[in-house]
C-alpha cells in the first residue's frame, strides 16, 4: 500500500485525521478561493463545501493526485463553476429586469396614451360644432385650409379664424398634455 492510498484510508476511516487535513489547508484554501472570487464568504463557504462533499461522499481512495493538489483544483473548478453561475444569473436578471421595464415603459405608454385620447376627445366636445368640423378636417383628415373653405363652401379667413379659436382652446384644455405631446411629435420624427 502506498503513502497516497493509505492517506486516503485513514482519511476514509478516522475522523481526527479529516479534522486535522481540514485545519491544516482551510486557511491556504480559503486564500486562494478569496483570490479568484475576491469575495470573503463565498470563499468560505466553497471551501467548507469541498469538505461536507468530501466527507459526505467518502470518496478519498478515488484521487489520482496527492490530496494537496486535489483540495486546490477542486477549489479552482468549484470558483470557476461559481463566477459562471453567477454571469449566467446576472444576465438572466438583467435580461428580466430590461424586458419588466420594456414592458412597464409601454403599459405606462399606452395608459398615457389613453388618458390623452379621452381628455383631447373631451377639449373637441367643447369646440363649437363649425369649429371642431374645421379642425377635423384640417387635423385628421389633413386637407389645406383652401380645400376646407371649398368643401363647406366659407372663405379661407373663415376657416383660418375658426382654427385659431380651436387651437386657443385646445392649449388651453390640453395644457396638462403638452409636454407628453411634444415628447411624442419629438419621437415621431426622430424615427
Amino acid at each position: 500500500m502506498d503513502n497516497k492510498e493509505m492517506t486516503a484510508e485513514l482519511i476514509n476511516e478516522n475522523e481526527a485525521v479529516f479534522e486535522q487535513l481540514f485545519k491544516k489547508h482551510f486557511r491556504e484554501l480559503h486564500a486562494y478561493a478569496f483570490s479568484l472570487l475576491k469575495d470573503w464568504d463565498v470563499a468560505e463557504e466553497i471551501v467548507q463545501s469541498l469538505f461536507l462533499k468530501l466527507w459526505e461522499k467518502n470518496e478519498w481512495s478515488h484521487i489520482q493526485t496527492s490530496i494537496k493538489s486535489y483540495l486546490y483544483k477542486s477549489v479552482y473548478h468549484d470558483s470557476l463553476n461559481y463566477i459562471r453561475r453567477q454571469k449566467v444569473q446576472l444576465k438572466y436578471q438583467t435580461s428580466t429586469a430590461y424586458a419588466m421595464k420594456n414592458d412597464t415603459d409601454d403599459a405606462a405608454g399606452k395608459l398615457k396614451m389613453s388618458e390623452l385620447e379621452q381628455h383631447l376627445s373631451r377639449a373637441l366636445g367643447k369646440l363649437p360644432e363649425k369649429c371642431r368640423a374645421i379642425f377635423q378636417l384640417s387635423r385628421f383628415q389633413e386637407l389645406k385650409y383652401q380645400e376646407i373653405a371649398t368643401q363647406l363652401d366659407i372663405s379661407i379667413k373663415t376657416v383660418e379664424t375658426h382654427m385659431g379659436k380651436a387651437l386657443r382652446i385646445l392649449r388651453k384644455e390640453m395644457k396638462e398634455f403638452l409636454p407628453l405631446i411634444a415628447l411624442m411629435l419629438f419621437n415621431m420624427f426622430r424615427s
